[in-house]
């Protein structure tokens, strides 16, 4: 299982951190050790000062392919959840002013927040509203109608550097907002279905 994540795919986040609008999308993977599920609280790592939250739809490949057509990639994904992409800034940004890769500051264990999924027929898939409550306060909140890169574009590009195998997640990108977690907060990942329901995803307190 691949956890496969897209950066800068919304253009507001982009702007806020001062980082150019990608022409294709800019890809990184996380380790399956990143995953944290069932409400699992997220444990302040010891190496940073400033972790950020970034809340992203996340997208379950349901079958096996290499270099995807275009007219094909609907049909690579058949579940959507929630999750967050926890970003140690101060290790980030110290990793890019020395031109170093920076998997450090984004694949650390529990870096991966996966809410349980939903079937795609439950959402509308390019209009997917959702938004990242911290202490009942929303600070995040998207809608996949303002993807720079859509879902199935993501699918044919990432298809043509790996193999998309059953239970792979691809991470899509987070939308403007973002910004720094401390210990005691409670993190809610809220999700809008296709009937209008805001369903809860999940909970993540941060210890």
């Amino acid at each position: 299982m691949k956890i496969i994540c897209i950066g800068r795919n919304y253009a507001e986040h982009a702007k806020e951190l001062n980082n150019p609008v990608p022409g294709k999308p800019v890809v990184f993977m996380k380790p399956a050790t990143a995953l944290l599920v069932n409400n699992k609280p997220f444990y302040y790592p010891e190496f940073s000062k400033e972790i950020h939250h970034e809340i992203e739809v996340v997208l379950r490949i349901c079958k096996n392919g290499r270099h995807v057509q275009p007219e094909f990639a609907a049909s690579y994904y058949d579940q959507i959840a929630l999750g967050i992409d926890f970003t140690a800034r101060d290790i980030q940004d110290e990793c890019k002013k020395k031109g170093h890769p920076w998997e450090i500051a984004k694949a650390f264990d529990d870096s991966a927040v996966l809410s349980p999924f939903v079937g795609i027929e439950e959402v509308d898939p390019k209009q997917i509203r959702f938004e990242l409550q911290k202490n009942g306060q929303p600070v995040q909140q998207g809608t996949t109608s303002d993807l720079l890169f859509p879902f199935e574009e993501i699918i044919v590009h990432v298809s043509q550097y790996f193999k998309l195998q059953v239970g792979d997640l691809i991470y899509t990108g987070t939308p403007a907002g973002v910004g720094p977690v401390q210990i005691g907060d409670v993190l809610e990942g809220m999700l809008y279905l296709k009937d209008g329901t805001k369903r809860s995803m999940f909970t993540c307190p941060v210890k």
